[in-house]
């Protein structure tokens, strides 16, 4: 054992311990972290206007500052962004993440003094927990790769900017940047998949014990190890232990990624986000994500199909139940206010509180009433799988399909690249539409209506998404694929794009 790996042992030990002190008493934790950011920023433009001095419960922050997403704080970010001082929280930003996914663009999250060590210690405080729950620590005295964006940040309001992953990347601790690939020069490279090229040509050869990265772009670094050495990432890098996902579940890119090591490694799961690290796994083999209580976030949650009220009502740690969906809201020392993130949650635990990710508030497929999320096409896509084993998916969206006749009734339409295709299509799409039955309700009574007829399964050309998302500047880094949504731009754009390239 190397001394990374001896050391890392009473760090581990240290964290977990200290974890588990305001695991006690999670919810003093959370009403006295309101009441310093609210006191903190008081003095603040937005602390002035929404009267934080009177602040003293959940309750009345909840009078004062309403839900409210990039959107409609963007007068305050915009503040932010021209270098404004004392706007959202005290002083200016040490840096903005730039990322996308709103109606007006590039969304600019600030992250501040404060909230900084949030995101640097998440990833950190994750593998901790590891080698403190199974007592392994080798890969730690190996490479280590991260796939991420480019480091190379501007200038924004005279404030450094870019992605979260590329500002990460500059905190990476000196202990572990030895041991850390790919190198500068190829983290910089924009081009995903030129990028992609560099990166294998790097980590051919090297002692591998750590991969990490969003799956979809993990899964096409493997496939072109694999293409570049005819042998699975498992031989090619034999000491290759752990394996480390977030941004998306991993369960709908589970199989094929361990198909693609060629034997067992163990995993860990996190949730970052560009406003803050939420939460990680912290023990092996439980699906849930230990929610991070004192790390600078006040979590609220709102229960999922209330979301869309005037008022929806805003539960804190206290109240919220196993089971249910929520949608996430957060406020935290990097200046966010009752903050929608736009993600929804369910809680697998309580006491430690300990969630999964179902999706996403606005990616719900709910055209004909139906309340479809995420959580329920990723789970009815593996009960299919699982009838029909010799199949292997890549990636999939699914979207409403409104009959142009008014005498004719709709239908979901599946859109899936296929690694391996089903042997038998229509069985397939049968067992499909049976496991969605299975899990929503609502569904399951339009089905029996007749108002949607089953759905309709539409396999794609290997290779379609990658394609699509790069014509569309979105190929590898943070970039998500939606699973499902309420329209059909992203159907429309992939049928259009692959109608063209014929």
């Amino acid at each position: 054992m190397g001394i990374k790996a001896a050391l890392s042992r009473p760090l581990a030990a240290y964290t977990v311990h200290r974890y588990r002190q305001w695991q006690r008493q999670p919810v003093a934790t959370q009403l006295a972290l309101l009441r310093t950011l609210t006191r903190t920023a008081a003095g603040t433009a937005f602390g002035q206007a929404h009267d934080f001095g009177v602040i003293q419960t959940p309750a009345d922050f909840a009078a004062r500052v309403p839900i409210r997403d990039y959107e409609a704080l963007k007068s305050y970010f915009d503040r932010v962004k021209a270098g404004a001082p004392a706007i959202l929280w005290p002083g200016r930003p040490l840096y903005l993440a730039k990322t996308s996914g709103t109606t007006s663009g590039a969304k600019y999250i600030p992250i501040t003094r404060a909230s900084i060590g949030n995101h640097i210690n998440g990833a950190k405080d994750a593998l901790l927990h590891y080698v403190a729950a199974t007592g392994r620590a080798r890969f730690l005295d190996g490479k280590l790769i991260f796939l991420s964006g480019s480091p190379e940040l501007e200038r924004v309001g005279g404030i450094p900017t870019g992605r979260l992953s590329g500002i990460v990347n500059h905190h990476v601790p000196a202990y572990l940047r030895r041991n850390q690939l790919p190198s500068y020069a190829t983290n910089c490279i924009e081009d995903w998949e030129a990028k992609l090229d560099a990166i294998v040509r790097e980590t051919l050869g090297q002692p591998m014990t750590l991969i990490s990265g969003i799956p979809p772009w993990v899964q096409m670094y493997f496939d072109r190890l694999t293409a570049r050495t005819g042998r699975p990432v498992g031989e090619v890098f034999p000491n290759f232990d752990l394996f480390v996902s977030g941004g998306v579940s991993m369960e709908p890119y589970r199989a094929r990624l361990l198909e693609s090591i060629g034997r067992p490694v163990d995993s860990i799961e996190l949730f970052p986000a560009s406003e803050g690290f939420l939460a990680f796994q912290d023990q092996p083999g439980n699906p849930g994500l230990l929610l991070r209580l004192a790390s600078g976030i006040f979590f609220e949650f709102v229960p999922a199909e209330r979301f869309f009220e005037a008022n929806p009502p805003r539960l804190t740690i206290a109240e919220v139940e196993l089971g249910q969906q929520y949608a996430v809201v957060l406020t935290s020392n990097a200046g966010l206010w009752a903050y929608s993130l736009g993600d929804t949650v369910r809680f697998v635990d309580l006491y430690p509180h300990r969630v999964v990710v179902t999706g996403r508030i606005k990616h719900f497929l709910s055209a004909f009433g139906e309340h479809v999320i995420g959580e329920e096409v990723e789970a009815a896509l593996r009960e299919a799988v699982r009838q029909h084993p010799e199949t292997e998916v890549t990636e999939f969206t699914v979207a409403p399909l409104v009959s142009g006749d008014p005498g004719q009734p709709s239908r979901h339409e599946w859109l899936v690249e296929f690694a391996q295709p089903p042997r038998d299509a229509a069985s397939f799409a049968a067992a499909l539409d049976t496991a969605l039955r299975h899990r929503n309700t609502y569904y399951d009574d339009l089905r029996q209506g007749s108002i949607l007829v089953p759905l309709q399964l539409t396999p794609l050309p290997a290779g379609a998404f990658q394609r699509y998302m790069k014509s569309v500047g979105k190929l590898g880094g943070q970039n998500k694929v939606p699973r499902l949504g309420n329209d059909r731009k992203l159907a429309d754009g992939l049928r259009q794009f692959l109608t063209s390239v014929r």
